[in-house]
């Protein structure tokens, strides 16, 4: 393996990493404004959608970014994650476009009661079907000749409907605290108790994965629990504590833009330990990001444009996260 042939992919991997950590947490938030749909009052509703309107459909650009980066630089890893998590991707793809139906008709429709259970419902099947995805990446895929050979249901199992629930939680969480920052009255009072409980939820499941990895997964023990790696990977569950319990004390201090700070470090750091678990496994415990790699001349044509490209795209969701920055009062709108 030649230099190039070494650094291309690394590079590849990078980027794909990063595109998922912005969907998950740009995403997530307004994902878990949808999960939070029942707990509110409709006049409510109306407040927490306009919140995450100029915003919700610009933060899926992540999701394709990640997905064609997937296909293009790494195209044996595409085909065989595809066949076997092909289910729930789909399950995905549907809610999210009956979720982004469901988002635009509601504003014009009389009674809005169906289309908010449908926003609510898409938000909720959409963000189980994404901890499953994680759930049947993380504990392997079925591989024999460098194809799938496992079953359609293979990713049904109980770790990884544990991840479903776990993001569910997770993208809630998110959300509560986004619509702490951005509304106010009884909405951003009721996200306040919201995010409370759903902290504590979020720990507990994150103690439940971290627990669970090791104990049914050796080449994850082997990585977090050897002499070597412990030295220098402790600090990542000491400063996962510290991000939950700040967030919980900026919670109950009222706070308003902190415990979103501190919930997307909690997330991120999450993120970070799967990372570790898995890496250089692109297809875990089988094959890397080497093993999976397109030819070096596409990755560098398709690196060229995403060169061009992602400062732009990088720019516009900057420049939007600016321009609609502040609170969305009742009766406010941005249209």
């Amino acid at each position: 393996m030649d230099n190039m042939d070494w650094w291309l992919p690394v590079i590849w991997a990078g980027l794909i990493g990063v595109s998922v950590a912005l969907y998950v947490i740009l995403d997530g938030f307004d994902l878990g404004t949808g999960i939070l749909f029942p707990f509110a009052e409709d006049h409510e509703r109306d407040q927490m959608m306009r919140s995450i309107a100029p915003f919700w459909d610009g933060n899926e650009t992540w999701l394709v970014m990640g997905g064609v980066g997937l296909l293009v630089a790494f195209p044996l890893a595409y085909a065989i994650i595809m066949p076997a998590l092909y289910l729930p991707v789909i399950i995905m793809l549907l809610a999210l476009v009956f979720r982004g139906v469901a988002f635009e008709f509601r504003s014009l429709a009389r009674r809005t009661g169906f289309w908010s259970a449908a926003f609510a419902g898409g938000s909720t099947v959409a963000a189980f079907s994404q901890g499953v995805i994680l759930g049947g990446l993380v504990q392997g895929i079925h591989v024999e000749n460098r194809a799938f050979a496992g079953g359609s249901f293979d990713w049904a199992t109980p770790f990884a409907l544990l991840c479903g629930f776990a993001v569910v939680s997770g993208y809630a969480l998110l959300g509560a605290t986004w619509l702490i920052m951005k509304t106010e009255g009884e909405i951003a009072a009721r996200a306040r108790r919201h995010a409370k409980l759903l902290l504590a939820l979020v720990i507990a499941f994150m103690a439940a994965v971290s627990l669970w990895t090791p104990l049914a997964f050796p080449a994850v023990a082997e990585r977090w629990f050897t002499s070597s790696n412990l030295v220098f990977l402790w600090p990542i569950p000491l400063v996962t504590a510290l991000a939950a319990v700040l967030a919980w004390r900026w919670i109950e201090q009222g706070q308003e833009v902190s415990p979103f700070i501190a919930v997307i470090v909690l997330f991120l750091l999450g993120y970070l330990g799967l990372v570790i678990s898995t890496f250089p496994y692109l297809v875990p415990r089988t094959l890397t990001i080497w093993d999976t790699a397109a030819a070096p001349a596409s990755q560098i044509f398709i690196l060229i444009g995403t060169a061009i490209m992602l400062p732009l795209i990088l720019g516009y969701t900057v420049m939007i996260y600016w321009v609609f920055r502040g609170k969305v009062r009742h009766g406010e709108s941005y249209h």
